[in-house]
Formats: structure tokens, C-alpha cells, sequence
């Protein structure tokens, strides 16, 4: 659709999303806060930022769950 006369076009920001998890190749099985501080030192390195972080229940093996954490990391496209 055709903008009215005189009025400027919006640039539309492109965004694009990562789901960082304890299970994340980086942490090499040995998730602890001194890691997660790298992992995410790295990944900001590379323009990523956090958005947010929450735990989510998980199956364990035992037929139960636990609570893992989970990182939104997000950049401009």
C-alpha cells in the first residue's frame, strides 16, 4: 500500500532470538555461574544481549523434573 504524501517511511529493526540452556554445547556438561558469565561474555562478543532469563521444569531421568535455566538472548538482524 502507497504512503500518504510527505510522510516519511518507517525502517523496520529486524530482531533475531537465541534460547541459551544449561544443555548448551559452550558449558561442556559443567554448568556454573562462572561459565554462564563466559558463555554469555562470548555470545555478547558477537552482538547478543540478554533479554530475558526464567526456569522451566524439565524431565529428569528418575521420571521426574527439575528446574533448568533458560537465557532469551536477542540482536539486531
Amino acid at each position: 500500500m502507497p504512503l500518504p504524501p510527505g510522510t516519511a517511511k518507517k525502517s523496520v529493526r529486524l530482531k533475531e532470538y537465541k534460547v541459551l540452556t544449561q544443555r548448551d554445547e559452550r558449558f561442556a556438561g559443567a554448568f556454573s555461574p562462572e561459565k554462564l558469565e563466559a558463555v554469555l561474555n562470548a555470545y555478547a562478543a558477537l552482538g547478543w544481549h540478554v533479554v530475558s532469563v526464567a526456569t522451566i521444569p524439565v524431565p529428569d531421568a528418575a521420571g521426574g523434573s527439575r528446574n533448568e535455566m533458560i537465557a532469551i538472548l536477542g540482536r539486531d538482524k
